[in-house]
């Protein structure tokens, strides 16, 4: 028995609605799995985002400063030492002052405790002008690092886009395709064409808002792109359909014995009530009365 009958007049049944469902559903699995994986394979494939260190002298500022930072650590460290020495060395030596006991000694300490703090906060002081005069040069090379890293990450991430809308654009150019030609062979398995325009149809809504929220730079035309192309992709299957739609009408109005103009029932009259335009007319090639909108004439078999 063939599965070949008329688009328009197929009833589509619970569990063929059920199983499209199904199959939107296992094919939006596996469209969002590749969605994903794009990224993940243009990731693998190109250069490390942070491989770029800078030229030589931007190296050089940045370890310069670096340097200087742990030399001001060093000294930070040193300076809190001698001050603690220095508290418990004068602590010492004004005990033993009020104990009236001698304190050649404990002076000779005191005072050198003093003068290794003053040595360290000296050091501190020359450390903080390294950091200062190092800082402008090193703050410049970082940024221009940054920026040539923020570059590499932006061209991955457009990589990335590009062929994430190219599957998106080939899943919905497909459907639509899938679903003229089943339209056209007037298949039964037309369900199946409806399954795969609702997976490209969110895919491409998913796509759509992972940029829409992820990205507020000129990658937003992505989504706006994929937008357009759905947009008009849908308009033409659109008009497809209606003229489609145009062309059967008549002749299935003719079936079921209604006006082909405007639908109204005709019975057997002449003249359509609705409309008032003639429903039968003669055949072009046996002058015998046929009816308007029939496919072919009834006595000649004429189209």
């Amino acid at each position: 028995m063939s599965s070949r009958v008329d688009v328009d007049e197929i009833q589509i049944t619970h569990g063929e609605k059920l199983l499209s469902a199904v199959l939107a559903l296992f094919l939006l699995i596996g469209g969002i799995w590749v969605y994903v994986k794009i990224d993940d394979v243009v990731t693998t494939s190109s250069p490390p985002d942070v491989s770029y260190r800078g030229t030589p002298t931007e190296q050089a500022s940045v370890n310069r400063l670096r340097d200087a930072d742990r030399r001001l650590a060093r000294a930070q460290e040193a300076a809190a030492a001698a001050r603690d020495n220095l508290e418990l060395r004068r602590e010492a030596y004004r005990t033993a002052l009020d104990a009236n006991r001698p304190a050649d000694q404990l002076e000779k300490e005191y005072n050198l405790a003093q003068a290794r703090l003053a040595a360290a906060q000296i050091e501190v002081a020359s450390a903080r002008k390294a950091v200062a005069d190092a800082r402008p040069a090193a703050d410049a090379a970082q940024r221009n690092i940054a920026k040539v890293q923020s570059g590499r990450e932006h061209k991955r991430e457009l990589l990335a886009l590009v062929f994430r809308l190219l599957f998106t654009i080939a899943s919905l150019a497909f459907a639509y395709w899938l679903l003229a030609l089943l339209r056209r062979k007037k298949s039964r398995y037309y369900p199946v064409g409806m399954a795969f325009v609702a997976y490209a149809a969110i895919l491409a809504f998913v796509g759509a808002t992972d940029y829409l929220t992820d990205y507020f730079d000129p990658l937003d035309l992505g989504p706006l792109v994929l937008s357009l192309v759905g947009i008009v992709a849908t308009l033409l299957a659109f008009v497809a359909l209606q003229r489609y739609l145009a062309k059967r009408l008549p002749a299935r109005r003719v079936r079921r014995r209604e006006c082909p103009f405007c639908g109204y029932p005709v019975r057997e009259n002449e003249h359509c009530e609705g409309c008032g335009r003639d429903v039968i007319a003669q055949c072009t090639r046996c002058n015998e009365p046929r009816r308007v909108g029939a496919l072919h004439c009834g006595a000649c078999g004429a189209a």
